[in-house]
């Protein structure tokens, strides 16, 4: 996820509507709520929550410059994937 300035968050769940919505409406403190991060930009389906959290992991161990290149590869326009779900 991440925020308009680009601010990125990676994280993993097993209920990826209710997380975003989670995000969207600031519903809890921290990270993303202080820096507005609101959007969906890329994510990833696994078969089980092991696999999940590896997988987030090893993103979160990237340099900035690859998670953007991971979210382009699929999201050149920086497009909220999760645009419609909600009532806004």
């Amino acid at each position: 996820m991440s925020s308009r300035s680009k601010v990125l968050y990676t994280g993993f769940t097993d209920d990826l509507e209710t997380r975003v919505f989670t995000h969207k409406k600031k519903l809890l403190s921290g990270f993303t709520a202080r820096y507005n991060i609101t959007r969906l930009m890329y994510y990833e389906d696994f078969p089980d929550a092991e696999s999940a959290l590896d997988r987030e992991r090893q993103i979160k161990g990237w340099l900035r410059v690859k998670k953007i290149a991971l979210i382009e590869s699929v999201n050149p326009q920086w497009n909220d994937l999760s645009e419609g779900w909600f009532d806004e």
